[in-house]
């Protein structure tokens, strides 16, 4: 039985009076890689803010359906918003390390949480980097500010910052797109490595990242989900005419 880490049941999405999501049900499993897919405005980098209730940042939004993580309903009144983003971390689209040095962007979730044992933040930064492959470029200088990396560490940084709270689940935004293919792969080796730990959902516009790197991939369209299933059925043998017409480049 695969362990289902967050199960999504009819969840809309409303702007105002302009509905984005229309109803979507969708689950995760632990320890895969799944892939959002579909084109610009689909529906789906809205759809994973709703994981970690990003969008409630968003005036006039309106969310209904049910969204659990670990079988507790993270909208519920009693939901911790803060502990729930630090279980379901978050890395965007453009690296956005703070402005400090490379140790206090990992340890800042640590240090937010009350960690000031200096022999733990320590070994939290070594392992953080390690595990989003950045340390041996970076281990000489932890105390360089951040912002002097080039963009593919300064990506990798932003995720050791992530790991470093231990989270339960990771959503990417894009985690590649402003960033050069050699960094790209290096990403997408990490992300594959990181899946023995961890859920992540990952939205990207690149239909080979999704191909090679994810366990299932789901296809969004005009707020729908039409298609969700194992990565090469969606890519070699999709069940709707829209999934394939996407994918073989025909609109998107």
């Amino acid at each position: 039985m695969t362990n289902q880490v967050i199960t999504s049941r009819d969840v809309h999405l409303f702007y105002g009076k302009f509905e984005a999501l229309l109803g979507i049900d969708l689950d995760f499993n632990a320890n895969e890689i799944t892939a959002l897919i579909g084109p610009s405005g689909c529906g789906k980098s809205t759809y994973l803010r709703t994981l970690n209730r990003m969008n409630d940042l968003i005036p006039g939004v309106t969310i209904t359906g049910d969204i659990r993580l670990d079988g507790q309903d993270i909208y519920a009144p009693t939901q911790d918003v803060v502990q729930l983003r630090k279980r379901v971390g978050m890395v965007f689209q453009q690296p956005n390390p703070f402005p400090f040095s490379i140790y206090d962007n990992v340890c800042y979730g640590l240090r937010l949480a009350g960690v000031k044992d200096r022999a733990t933040l320590d070994s939290a930064v070594e392992t953080s980097l390690k595990a989003a492959a950045v340390w041996d470029e970076v281990k000489d200088k932890l105390h360089k500010s951040a912002l002097s990396l080039s963009g593919g560490q300064q990506q990798r940084v932003c995720i050791a910052r992530v790991l470093a709270v231990r989270p339960s689940v990771i959503l990417m935004d894009e985690p590649t797109s402003a960033l050069d293919p050699i960094s790209s792969t290096q990403i997408e080796n990490m992300l594959l490595e990181l899946r023995q730990q961890y859920t992540i959902i990952l939205v990207t516009h690149n239909m080979h990242q999704a191909s090679r790197i994810s366990d299932r991939t789901a296809f969004f369209l005009q707020g729908r989900l039409v298609e969700v299933n194992a990565t090469k059925k969606v890519f070699l043998n999709p069940t709707q005419k829209e999934t394939e017409d996407y994918i073989s480049g025909r609109f998107g």
